[in-house]
This record gives C-alpha cells, sequence and structure tokens, in this order.
C-alpha cells in the first residue's frame, strides 16, 4: 500500500471491528491518512467480506468499507492471538471494536488492560445498547437499534407497516459518532500530554438513531406529541414532499421558506396562495398541507420530471429527482465532485465505479489509497513491524493462530 497521506498520517488505529460500524469508523480515519490495520478472524474474516456477494469470494461492500486498510488474520480466542493484540495496541494511537460488552474484558484485551501497556490509547467502543445500563448484555443490529431510537415509528405511512431505509443507518451514524469520539480523544490526547488514561468513547447504535429524532423527545415531553409515519412529507415543514409527475417519475420539493414558497407558489401558477395571508408562515402552511400538496401535485401531473424540475429551478426553489444508481453514474456533478472513483477489483475485466472519499479537504484531502485487502494480505507485515518474524511466522500459523 502506498505511504500514507493526509491529516491522519501517523496515527495507527487497530480496528477489531466487524459488519458496518466499527468498520465504517475505520474506513474513515483510514480516508484521511490513518495507517488501520483490520484484524479478522482466519479463514473467514470480516462476514461482511460475503454480504451481497454477486461473484467471487469478497463482496463489493467489503471493498468500499475496507478501503485503505491493511488486512491481519488473528483469531481472539487463541492465548497468543490476545498478545498479539495486546503488542499491537501498545504501538498504536486507536483501537476500535464493535464486540458485544464483555467481550474483550474476558479475553484480557479490555480498556483498561490495553491502557496499561499504552496509557496514552484512545479505546472505541461500539455496542447495540452500550457499556452500561439494563440493556448492554442485549445483542443489538442496526435494524433492531433503528426501532429502539424511535426512528422506525416515523417511517412509512400511517396505514402500513414501518419501513427502513434501504442502508444500514444506524451502523453508519455510529460509525460517524466513533470517528469525532476517536478524533476528540485524540486531540484531548495532544492537547494535555500528561493526561493518563487515554479516553474511552462509548457509542450506542440505539443512541445514535435517537440522536437523529430533532424535537421528538421534548414535543412529547411539554406538549405530549406523539409523532408517527407521515409517508413522504415532513411533519411540521410544508411544503416539503414527494410529488408524482407527467411520466410517472417523482421531484421532491422544499418550498418551506416563506420567500421560497412564495416563489413555488408563483412557478405552479397559483399567485393566489402566494399572497394568501394564511399561508404566509410555516405554522400556515402547516395547518394547510394538504391544501398545498394537493396544488403542487396537480401542476406536477401536467408536466414530466424533468420539465417540472427545469421550471422549478428557474424559480430558485429547492427540488431534485429521485436517482437510481443507475442516474447517479451518469451524473455530471457527482463526477466533477470527485465521487465517481474507478479502481481495477480482483475478479473484474473493466474497472468498477466506487464512492469518492468525504469531506472534501482543500489542503490536506484524503485518498484511496487501495481497496479493502484480501484476507490476510497484511497479515506477515504487521507481525514484521511487531518482531515477530521466520520461524515464528510459521509456528503461528501451524497452530491456528494466524
Amino acid at each position: 500500500m502506498s505511504q500514507q497521506t493526509g491529516p491522519l498520517a501517523g496515527i495507527r488505529v487497530v480496528e477489531l471491528g466487524n459488519f458496518i460500524a466499527a468498520p465504517t469508523a475505520g474506513r474513515l480515519l483510514a480516508d484521511f491518512g490513518a495507517d488501520v490495520v483490520k484484524v479478522e478472524r482466519p479463514g473467514t474474516g470480516d462476514e461482511l467480506r460475503r454480504w451481497r456477494l454477486h461473484a467471487g469470494d469478497t463482496s463489493l461492500l467489503f471493498r468500499t468499507l475496507g478501503r485503505n486498510k491493511r488486512s491481519m488474520t488473528v483469531d481472539l480466542r487463541h492465548a497468543e492471538g490476545q498478545e498479539l493484540v495486546r503488542a499491537l495496541a501498545a504501538r498504536s494511537d486507536v483501537l476500535l471494536e464493535n464486540f458485544r460488552p464483555g467481550t474483550l474484558e474476558r479475553w484480557g484485551l479490555g480498556p483498561d488492560d490495553l491502557r496499561a501497556l499504552n496509557p496514552r490509547l484512545v479505546v472505541v467502543r461500539v455496542s447495540g445498547y452500550g457499556q452500561t445500563g439494563p440493556y448492554r448484555d442485549r445483542p443489538g443490529f442496526g435494524g433492531v437499534a433503528e426501532a429502539i431510537g424511535g426512528l422506525r415509528a416515523l417511517t412509512g405511512y400511517p396505514d402500513r407497516p414501518p419501513t427502513r431505509v434501504g442502508v444500514s443507518l444506524a451502523d453508519s451514524v455510529a460509525g460517524l459518532y466513533a470517528v469525532i469520539g476517536a478524533l476528540m480523544g485524540l486531540l484531548r490526547r495532544d492537547r494535555e500530554p500528561g493526561a493518563t488514561p487515554g479516553e474511552v468513547v462509548d457509542v450506542a447504535l440505539y443512541e445514535a438513531v435517537y440522536s437523529l429524532m430533532e424535537s421528538l423527545m421534548p414535543d412529547f415531553d411539554a406538549f405530549g406529541v406523539v409523532r408517527g409515519p407521515a409517508g413522504s412529507a415532513l411533519p411540521g415543514v410544508a411544503p416539503s414532499n414527494t410529488y408524482r409527475c407527467a411520466d410517472g417519475k417523482y421531484i421532491v420539493v422544499s418550498g418551506n421558506g416563506d420567500a421560497i414558497f412564495r416563489r413555488l407558489m408563483h412557478a405552479i401558477g397559483r399567485a393566489d396562495l402566494a399572497g394568501d395571508p394564511r399561508l404566509a408562515d410555516n405554522a400556515g402552511r402547516v395547518e394547510h398541507a394538504g391544501l398545498l400538496d394537493d396544488a403542487i401535485g396537480a401542476w406536477t401531473a401536467t408536466l414530466s420530471q424533468e420539465a417540472a424540475e427545469a421550471a422549478l429551478r428557474g424559480a430558485s426553489v429547492p427540488c431534485g429527482p429521485i436517482l437510481t444508481a443507475a442516474d447517479i453514474a451518469k451524473d455530471p456533478h457527482f463526477e466533477a465532485r470527485g465521487m465517481h472513483e474507478r479502481h481495477r477489483v480482483r475478479g473484474h475485466d473493466t474497472e468498477v465505479t466506487f464512492p469518492g472519499i468525504v469531506p472534501t479537504l482543500t489542503e490536506r484531502p484524503g485518498r484511496t489509497r487501495a481497496l479493502g485487502p484480501e484476507l490476510g494480505e497484511h497479515t506477515e507485515a504487521v507481525l514484521a513491524e511487531l518482531g515477530v518474524t521466520g520461524d515464528a511466522v510459521a509456528r503461528l500459523r501451524e497452530n491456528g493462530v494466524i
């Protein structure tokens, strides 16, 4: 792998996580230069390698979330494997994990054990319900966290079962919080060089979701409001919805700013609504949201999606089509912003498009040095950095430790 660059160059991260949450955090840190060593089970590796597997033995999902990392195989249930992780943690800055609470402690790899070896180590822990509380020992996945955290109560339509977003939202948001926590731990370490021990970051999947719920709880506690599903609309904000066009396609329109609303009404030929005093502010528009949705929907039903979008863009009204992967692949703005990266992948004859790096930094941007690695691709290189070479490596392999 090419030499690390970016603002996190020189930071070493040990990733013990599987699936989405902790690996998302590891990918983000790796994108901006951190040396992320992903520790995987010998023989099978992260189960993500086989999620959405369309061909071969490693999914493109893993190639994406494993971007810029090094893969090392270690059996964490083996005493010698645990010792290897201790040696690695002793030389690292951050350790990421998303095992069920108590698992690392049983292996002698808990925060107290590791910080005894490396007092400045930042330990980032991601779990379903957090490291404390009555639910800490429950198994937790992202879909369950979306239900517990309040999100699923708001999704879908009132007369149908709750739905989910088609991506691992809870895990991805938890990964973002894990990165924020890791960076704050590193910042404290550098600002307070005498401070010990290093920070322990506790990220719960359900709390990551709950943090997105805006005023859900205060509205309930103060006013007794219990929100429910509202389809494609955003409750308390109007007009903001999805509308069907004459060609059967849909357009998302957000006309909820006062000035934007007036421009929108003029654009759809409803100057009467633009000047209606009942609709002068958001509160009035929310009260008459059905009237506004009917007016906008009647207008979009007469135009193709492209024509409706052109008219609304001409009036400076925020709007946009609902893009599929096929649409995104040919969208010029994604291309211009560097959001389409093309890389060679083992087993594919042509380059494959992957999402670009977010956020964009002007001075020391992140970059893709390599896609997700083969299982154990860097085991011997990492072991050599720990001083383990030759016969010792062969013995570890023979004993199933690596």
